[in-house]
């Protein structure tokens, strides 16, 4: 229900405003994750049936999209992800949690033009910060590792993939080591009046617990432009196709806001 509602709510607010093909532009460029765009993702999350009492968490990412320039060949994406989480018995009858999470930074250095054939592409360090605010939300861990983008984008089509690997490197001695690889395949169609129809998965591998995590997500947006001010609106459902023994289960939720500020 929960669900329905809010795919009800962005169509009902998408339908304000016709597509521009400036707005159309600007919704292709969300879909490339190292675009020389400035947008500012709000994107809430829903999960259950999460360790062995079954309990539910509810997410919001802010996830600020930074590009700098750093020559007239090359541009430096930055990409964070700051959690602020809300949750209930995920780890058996464990009361709740409300804070913020781990920080993720990934910097991303990109060529400004696509190379050959279209491809588009962007390689750097992703970070892994303990800013947890309590020990069920956090992993007490320092981490670091490599990240990596590679889309091409053809007409309405955009086709493409992200993955990084976070070791843990310092932290809590206590706490079990960080050491996982993230893949995120995606594939995504923008229609002429701006609407977005994204498939992915943001699959986990755990080297530690030897377990995957493999949510699969099917989303739409749609692009307006309010007030001189481009904005996304999104909704959309997640299914765990595979989970960890204590990871979340059955169907999920998603909705986000994204504020853009095109240069």
């Amino acid at each position: 229900m929960l669900t329905r509602v809010l795919i009800a709510t962005a169509i009902l607010v998408g339908s304000s405003a016709s597509g521009s093909a400036e707005d159309v532009d600007l919704a292709k460029k969300l879909s490339n994750p190292v675009a020389a765009l400035i947008s500012v993702p709000l994107q809430w999350n829903y999960d259950q049936g999460i360790g062995p009492s079954d309990g539910n968490k509810m997410t919001l990412n802010i996830q600020p999209v930074i590009p700098i320039t750093l020559n007239e060949h090359w541009n430096l994406i930055s990409r964070t992800i700051v959690p602020v989480a809300w949750q209930h018995d995920i780890a058996g009858n464990s009361g709740t949690q409300f804070g913020l999470g781990d920080t993720t930074q990934s910097l991303f250095v990109s060529p400004q033009a696509p190379g050959p054939g279209g491809l588009i592409w962007g390689v750097g360090p992703v970070l892994l910060l303990p800013t947890g605010t309590d020990d069920l939300l956090s992993s007490k861990k320092w981490g670091a590792g490599p990240t990596g983008v590679v889309l091409h984008q053809s007409g309405p089509w955009t086709v493409g993939a992200l993955a990084n690997h976070v070791w843990s490197f310092a932290g809590d001695e206590n706490r079990s080591d960080v050491n996982s690889t993230f893949i995120q395949p995606f594939v995504s169609y923008t229609t002429k009046d701006a609407w977005t129809f994204t498939l992915n998965s943001e699959s986990t591998y755990d080297w530690v617990s030897d377990e995957w995590s493999i949510p699969i997500n099917a989303m739409v947006s749609k692009l307006v432009t309010i007030d001189k001010q481009p904005i996304s609106f999104q909704a959309g459902v997640r299914y765990y196709a595979a989970s960890s023994s204590n990871g979340p289960e059955g169907l999920g939720a998603r909705a986000a806001v994204t504020f853009l500020f095109p240069k």
